[in-house]
């Protein structure tokens, strides 16, 4: 059976969400109050609809305790639509609430009134993009909760030529090498630790954070 959400508000944000859920075959139904954004979301979402999302029983309308994810995107343009859809949504049962979040205040307040999880997208892109400035050999980063990162990075022209064994790595910086991407080609998931390092590798690491840019500021 195909998993089933409701995308609330179809800015940038919420569109681009909307439409990635759908290709990965989850059966989505878009809301937002302006008719040009839902007949653009109609096009890739299973059903796309225009109501204010704050409208009790327009919104109870769409079975949201029937629904595997209810996510409220809303952003910058209303927060009080944006707490109230969230609180609603959570008083209809649905099983898992995702809320959209701009600052520390709004997240707290999402929290209190029911969100299982709140995301800042804003955020969360500036704290991965000024690694990215800082460190032209990171290629992206993803937290992995509050201490831990995945991190996809060329190889340090300083590693160039040498082995993970003989790197030590885990041992001295805490960071543990768990594919290299060799040649364009898929990553692999045991890397040797026995073959040199080539300029032309990624390596995917997990480590705490920042473990991996003071071992580039070492390089």
């Amino acid at each position: 059976m195909r998993r089933q959400a409701i995308v609330v508000g179809l800015g940038q944000f919420g569109m681009a969400l909307a439409r990635s859920l759908a290709e990965k075959g989850v059966e989505v139904l878009a809301v937002d109050r302006r008719e040009a954004r839902v007949q653009t979301a109609s096009d890739f979402c299973a059903e796309a609809v225009a109501f204010d999302a704050t409208d009790e029983r327009a919104l109870a309308g769409t079975s949201p305790d029937r629904r595997d994810l209810c996510i409220c995107a809303i952003g910058d343009e209303s927060r009080e639509a944006s707490i109230i859809c969230t609180a609603l949504f959570q008083q209809m049962g649905a099983p898992k609430v995702v809320a959209r979040a701009t600052d520390p205040l709004q997240e707290r307040i999402l929290r209190l009134v029911g969100a299982h999880e709140v995301v800042n997208p804003e955020q969360a892109f500036g704290e991965r993009f000024a690694t990215r400035l800082l460190y032209s050999g990171v290629i992206d980063e993803i937290p992995l909760g509050a201490d831990l990162a995945i991190t996809e990075l060329e190889v340090p022209e300083g590693l160039v030529g040498r082995t993970l064994a003989e790197l030590q790595l885990p041992r001295k910086y805490g960071i543990t090498v768990v594919a290299v991407r060799r040649g364009g080609e898929d990553a692999v998931a045991s890397p040797s630790p026995t073959e040199p390092l080539d300029a032309s590798d990624i390596l995917v690491t997990v480590a705490r954070h920042n473990a991996v840019t003071e071992l580039l500021e070492r390089m």
